[in-house]
């Protein structure tokens, strides 16, 4: 598994803060890459309106602080890694919100989107920067790369996945990259070498030495001393310097007949064997059996949890478990209800949006357009007033495909527009509440439905109902 460093989202020049919000969270939540949206998750903020409510965000920032940002940064990303063929998407996805959880401390709105287009799964992990609670803004801090790495390794670790070991901040050399099969030195070249012209039986040396000086070498002798240089390399290499096998007399010695040559082979040396590593030891643990005291913890948790769940249920006095369940669909059905009028309202504002350009367009060009039809749609004068022309026409052509046969006023509009602008605050307001009881309902239910031993009474009938056919 590998996590990148945090990557700052900045404000592009001559787009907003929207555009380049948007721009980043389409590309992380694009459905072909998400399954159909089924791999996005999401904390204190609704995926398909991400971009909007961080902008928002930032706005009440200025208005309780006052401050202004003088950083372009708006967002941050983080990408995690895994190893091909260890998780599933939704594992993936899940892991992505644990990291998000526990590096954001849950002060900071996030998205998860986990990605499947390629051999390897990832995540997506884009946070606002600023805070929930619209007074502090997340600081890029140094060290924040080991910090997240660290973090993630624990987070995969206890989900028994694999880590990265000691990563270099470069990556790995080629050679290294290679292994075995690394290229050779240049003094195991020239021994691969003489091996290769021993092959062809010299009758001498002196003609070994042809043989090597054919494939590129230059011979030099210096008294007792037999150097080799091929093109492109640097340094002589003297022959003694090879090793056993390969000093003269003992090529000699091999041509004559009295001795026997060994080839050579590299070499492959074994790991040293050391004591295994920090997280070697951890990852041990806990492929062996997480242990006793783990299993008490959970337990400690799990109880807490149910807790809970108790004191809650005997707070909204349900009867039976089919009244909480029906509450749970009651929120769930709240919930998206408020969500479509929320979308619904940001659709017909962008709509009234562009259809207030274009009636001022119209409005602007008009007589110029009056007077390019006079002049018998003259080439001439459409060359000279080609940008209102094409306005224009523009303007026109969106109001006929919306049917328009009188053209509302711009006041009407920005009534309008006010009018569902105020309507989706206070539906934005009541939506954040029916999320916060929709996950409430959610969690209580299923801690329900596990004190009541139902998801086993349904697996049960289940496997039941596959054996009878």
């Amino acid at each position: 598994m590998a996590t990148t460093r945090i990557i700052p989202m900045h404000h592009n020049k001559g787009k907003t803060i929207a555009q380049c919000l948007s721009a980043r969270t389409d590309y992380a939540m694009n459905p072909e890459k998400t399954e159909g949206g089924k791999l996005i998750s999401a904390y204190e903020c609704d995926p398909d309106f991400a971009s909007s409510q961080f902008q928002m965000a930032k706005k009440q920032y200025f208005d309780n602080t006052g401050r202004i940002q003088h950083s372009d940064v708006i967002a941050y990303q983080l990408r995690q890694s895994f190893k091909p063929g260890e998780v599933t998407p939704e594992e993936a996805n899940q892991i992505g919100c644990e990291l998000a959880a526990r590096f954001t401390k849950g002060e900071h709105a996030y998205i998860v989107c986990t990605h499947i287009d390629r051999a390897h799964i990832h995540n997506h992990i884009i946070w606002n920067s600023t805070s929930l609670c619209c007074t502090r803004k997340f600081r890029n801090f140094w060290g924040s790369t080991e910090a997240i790495r660290r973090l993630s390794d624990m987070i995969c670790m206890e989900h028994k996945l694999s880590v990265i070991e000691n990563p270099q901040k470069h990556g790995k050399s080629y050679n290294k990259w290679l292994g075995d099969n690394a290229k050779l030195s240049n003094r195991e070249l020239l021994k691969t070498a003489i091996d290769a012209a021993l092959q062809k039986k010299p009758k001498d040396f002196d003609e070994l030495l042809v043989i090597l000086k054919k494939s590129g070498y230059t011979v030099t002798r210096r008294g007792k001393n037999l150097s080799f240089l091929h093109a492109g390399q640097k340094k002589n290499i003297r022959l003694s310097s090879l090793g056993d096998g390969y000093s003269e007399p003992e090529l000699r010695a091999v041509i004559g007949g009295s001795k026997v040559h060994n080839p050579f082979v590299k070499k492959k040396y074994p790991k040293r064997s050391q004591r295994p590593t920090l997280i070697q030891e951890i990852e041990s643990k806990l492929n062996s059996g997480k242990g006793y005291w783990y299993d008490q913890t959970m337990k400690v948790v799990k109880l807490k949890q149910m807790a809970k769940t108790l004191l809650y249920l005997e707070e909204k006095s349900f009867p039976d478990y089919a009244a909480l369940s029906l509450a749970s669909e009651t929120a769930d059905a709240k919930f998206y209800d408020l969500k479509q009028r929320i979308k619904s309202a940001e659709t017909r504002m962008a709509e009234i949006q562009t259809l207030r350009t274009h009636i001022i367009n119209y409005s602007k060009t008009r007589e110029v357009y009056t007077q390019y039809r006079k002049a018998g749609y003259s080439k001439k004068f459409l060359a000279e007033h080609e940008g209102d022309i094409i306005l224009h026409k523009a303007a026109k052509k969106a109001f006929d495909e919306l049917g328009l046969k009188k053209l509302p006023t711009v006041k009407t509009l920005q009534e309008e527009f006010n009018t569902l602008l105020t309507d989706k605050k206070a539906a934005y307001a009541e939506y954040r509440k029916a999320q916060d009881e929709m996950r409430e309902l959610a969690v209580h239910k299923a801690n329900a439905a596990y004190l009541l031993g139902i998801e086993e009474e349904k697996a049960k009938e289940r496997e039941r109902q596959h054996e009878e056919k």
